[in-house]
C-alpha cells in the first residue's frame, strides 16, 4: 500500500485511485454508496472525508454547509479556506468531534471511525467508489440530506446528459481495443495498474466509445504483466496522470513492446489531471477528453 502511495505521487490521486481500486480488486461487483439514514433535518455542518463527495456536494449547492474536508481536497478552489480533518487512514476524530458536525461523509472501511460517530449522535454517510451510475446515485442521495433535492436532482441529469451526448457523438465510430491504465513506475512497464471490468474508469472508456481489454475482469484495478499486456493487444493506451504528462517519456516507455497494435501505430495517449480520477460530478468533462483522445475526429 504505502509503495503505491508514493508511486501515485498526489494526496489526491491516492486516495480516489490507489484507495478505492485496492478495495476493489478482490470485489466480484463494484461497491455502491450506502443508503443514507433517514434525516430528520436538513444537515448544516457537514465533514467530508471523501474528496469526490465533497465534490458533489459543492455541485449541488450544499458547499455553504461544508465545514472542513480531508487533508487531500482541493477541488472546488473554495475548499482550500477549511479546515483539514485527515482522510481515510488517519482521520482526526478528535477534531471533527470539536468542530460538532451534524453529518460526516466517511469512506467504506471506516467502520471505526463510523461506530464513534454514530456514538457521538452524529449521523454519517458511508461511501464506496463504485460506476457511473453508482455516482449519479449518491448525488441524489446527498440531496435529502443536505437539503438541496432540486441541486442534487438537477446535478445528476444534467451529469447523465452530458455523459449521453458524448455516447453519441463517439456512436458507429468502432471501438478499439483500449487498455486505460492510472499508474506505472516512470520510465519502464513495471507495476502498471489498470482499469478491469468494473468500476467507473471501466464506465468512462465505455461511454468513449473504446472496449475496454480487461472487461472481463471483474474488478476495478488490473496488474498485468508485460506478457499480459501483449496477450490483450490494445489498440489504443491511455494513460491517466494526476498533474504532469510527459508524452514522450510514455511513448520511450511502451516502446519495449513493439508487437503491442498501439505502439505500432503510436497510439498512446498521455492525459493529466486530477478531474480524471475522481468519481464526481466532473466525470463527463474525464469522459470528454478520453473520448477525445480515442475518437478525435467525432469533436
Amino acid at each position: 500500500m504505502t509503495s503505491r502511495l508514493r508511486g501515485l505521487g498526489s494526496g489526491l490521486w491516492a486516495l480516489t485511485i490507489a484507495i478505492g481500486a485496492l478495495c476493489g480488486v478482490a470485489a466480484a461487483q463494484p461497491p455502491r454508496s450506502t443508503a443514507p439514514q433517514v434525516a430528520t433535518r436538513a444537515a448544516t455542518r457537514i465533514i467530508s472525508l471523501v474528496p469526490a463527495v465533497t465534490e458533489m456536494l459543492f455541485a449541488i449547492g450544499a458547499g455553504p454547509h461544508v465545514i472542513a474536508v480531508s487533508s487531500f481536497d482541493h477541488f472546488p478552489a473554495g475548499v482550500e479556506a477549511l479546515p483539514r480533518v485527515g482522510a481515510l487512514l488517519d482521520p482526526d476524530t478528535e477534531r471533527i468531534l470539536s468542530l460538532k458536525p451534524d453529518l460526516v461523509v466517511t469512506y467504506g472501511s471506516q467502520t471505526d471511525l463510523e461506530v464513534g460517530l454514530k456514538r457521538a449522535g452524529i449521523r454519517t454517510y458511508s461511501y464506496r467508489h463504485g460506476g457511473v451510475e453508482d455516482t449519479l446515485q449518491t448525488i441524489r442521495q446527498l440531496g435529502p440530506l443536505t437539503g438541496t433535492e432540486t441541486g442534487a436532482a438537477a446535478t445528476a441529469e444534467r451529469l447523465r446528459a452530458r455523459l449521453d451526448g458524448i455516447r453519441r457523438r463517439v456512436a458507429g465510430r468502432g471501438r478499439p481495443r483500449t487498455l486505460l491504465a492510472f499508474e506505472r513506475q516512470p520510465g519502464t512497464l513495471r507495476t502498471v495498474y489498470a482499469a478491469g471490468g468494473v468500476g467507473f474508469m471501466h464506465d468512462l472508456l465505455e461511454v468513449a466509445g473504446a472496449a475496454n481489454v480487461f472487461a472481463d475482469m471483474k474488478q476495478e484495478s488490473v496488474q498485468p504483466s508485460q506478457e499480459l499486456l501483449i496477450a490483450r493487444r490494445p489498440d489504443v493506451v491511455v494513460e491517466l496522470h494526476a498533474e504532469t504528462v510527459d508524452v514522450s517519456e510514455a511513448l520511450r516507455a511502451w516502446s519495449v513492446l513493439p508487437s503491442v497494435p498501439a505502439v505500432r501505430t503510436g497510439r498512446i495517449h498521455a492525459l493529466a489531471g486530477a478531474y480524471l480520477v475522481v468519481a464526481g460530478p466532473r466525470l463527463a468533462d474525464a469522459a470528454d477528453t478520453i473520448a477525445k483522445a480515442i475518437h478525435p475526429g467525432a469533436f
